[in-house]
């Protein structure tokens, strides 16, 4: 149960009443009151930009996948969530999915990984997802795939859930302490770092011959190439000036131009970041976390081990440099950004607004909508300054019965191109694709953000909504889920 006194959006019986509870907040969320349907509807309106064309403003967000094969092949669970993406009517899939680029750099040891024994399997998936979409929409006429790729450095588990191998970028003052590393864990060297780059390089010439339009170099939440861009202490050609920073980077891209000519290249990107969460352990109780507090920070001001935070302030964004790096972007002729933040480690309520919170995080700190509001205006920013970027926004699934009415008005007013669906999509991926048909939603399957789709692979169990899709819910993995829980503390 959660501890949370904010308002459930459950609770809130209409549009009307969803206006008046942004009023209430001072929150700036745009909202239309009709969703607008059929040839008409902002969502459903094509986007073209350059060689670029895709088909409607739907799209859906890559997620970390833990029901693959220990050998990182896709399993029928894995075949069944990309279904789901086809059956979204999204013309736009990015990524659906974190690939990791070798097997040392898998998040966990059921990721999927992008290899030659793979192949088979990853172009099942892309044959599995385009047959389900012409399915819903008649047509695969622009419909845009790609592959996120992904190295999970500081939160490396290639072996088991439960041990952490990181490769770490620089020493992190809190994030090391978590991770109980020792004082002479090894940092990476960088002739190590231009050998995980030529793994990019490898994945990416994979991913053009298996028949994906673009790859995304994933720089968010945390992982390896998120972690570079906060590397201000390291030294040498990967840290400290913003150029060193952004290395990593260039390199990937110069050498994808290079082995994969015409396939495009996407970033997603954690255009900011806050100082680490705790739970308040003072206000913890038997069963239920502490609402998260910041980590102590007097002692580390500046503060020098985060992308886009206020230095003298961590717990405030600083877009400073996320406009630099998509200018970057601009110049490198990197047309397909996809805007996120923080990291589901260290602060899940920055990075994915939720009522609940997973095993291993705290009661949320603020009402969600806070947190979606955030990313929305952080996202409206840097589509107005960066107008020819073709910019998705990401933290919508929160918003639950409201989330078309947002979606419709955030594309309907240039606050963004695309609206991606993450979470949603394990249990409801029609959602938007209902609203613009004019279809009553489909409420027992719109996702209430439980966050067991997060706890239970922090329990070594696969992906999935384990609260409304009765493939999970009335299974034995249902029940490892409710004993698990036990042991939260």
């Amino acid at each position: 149960m959660s501890a949370n006194p904010f308002p459930r959006l459950g609770s809130v019986k209409d549009v009307a009443g969803f206006q008046k509870h942004l009023h209430s907040l001072a929150l700036q969320i745009p909202c239309d009151p009709e969703v607008v349907t059929g040839a008409e509807s902002p969502l459903l309106r094509p986007l073209v930009n350059g060689e670029i064309k895709i088909g409607n403003r739907i799209a859906v967000q890559p997620m970390e996948g833990w029901d693959g094969t220990l050998s990182g092949q896709p399993s029928e669970k894995t075949l069944r969530r990309w279904q789901h993406f086809g059956r979204s009517g999204a013309k736009l899939i990015w990524g659906g999915e974190a690939i990791a680029v070798s097997h040392e750099g898998r998040a966990n040891p059921n990721q999927l990984v992008i290899a030659a024994h793979t192949e088979k399997g990853l172009t099942q998936l892309r044959t599995t997802l385009i047959e389900e979409h012409r399915h819903t929409t008649g047509s695969d006429d622009g419909l845009l795939i790609g592959l996120q790729l992904t190295h999970s450095g500081r939160f490396c588990r290639p072996n088991a859930y439960n041990r952490c191998e990181p490769r770490i970028v620089y020493r992190h003052p809190i994030l090391d302490r978590r991770l109980n590393l020792p004082s002479n864990h090894p940092v990476l060297t960088d002739e190590e770092i231009e050998g995980i780059i030529e793994d990019f390089h490898r994945a990416a010439e994979a991913a053009r011959n298996l028949g994906f339009d673009f790859v995304d170099i994933k720089h968010c939440h945390g992982y390896l190439a998120h972690e570079f861009l906060s590397a201000h202490t390291r030294e040498g050609r990967f840290g400290g000036s913003f150029e060193n920073r952004t290395r990593f980077l260039r390199e990937v891209v110069q050498g994808i131009r290079s082995v994969a000519p015409g396939l495009q290249i996407g970033v997603r990107l954690s255009a900011f970041d806050t100082i680490p969460f705790r739970p308040d352990h003072d206000a913890s109780t038997k069963g239920k976390s502490g609402r998260g507090v910041p980590e102590e920070m007097e002692s580390l001001l500046p503060y020098r081990w985060g992308f886009g935070v206020n230095l003298q302030n961590p717990t405030q964004p600083d877009l400073a440099e996320a406009a630099l790096f998509l200018s970057l972007l601009e110049e490198l002729g990197v047309h397909l950004v996809n805007i996120t933040a923080g990291s589901p480690y260290y602060n899940p309520h920055i990075q994915r607004p939720a009522s609940y919170p997973p095993s291993d995080g705290y009661q949320p700190p603020e009402d969600p909508l806070l947190g979606v509001a955030r990313q929305m205006e952080a996202t409206r920013q840097l589509k107005e300054r960066f107008p020819k970027l073709i910019i998705v926004g990401s933290a919508y699934s929160y918003l639950q019965e409201f989330l078309p009415n947002v979606a419709q008005a955030a594309v309907r007013r240039g606050w963004v191109d695309l609206v991606g669906m993450g979470r949603m999509v394990l249990t409801y991926a029609e959602l938007l694709w209902d609203a613009c048909h004019g279809q009553a939603l489909q409420t027992k399957r719109i996702c209430r953000t439980f966050s067991d789709c997060t706890t239970a692979p922090r329990n070594g169990l696969p992906s999935g909504c384990y609260p409304l899709d009765e493939y999970y819910k009335t299974s034995e993995l249902a029940e490892q889920l409710k004993a698990a829980k036990k042991h939260w503390f």
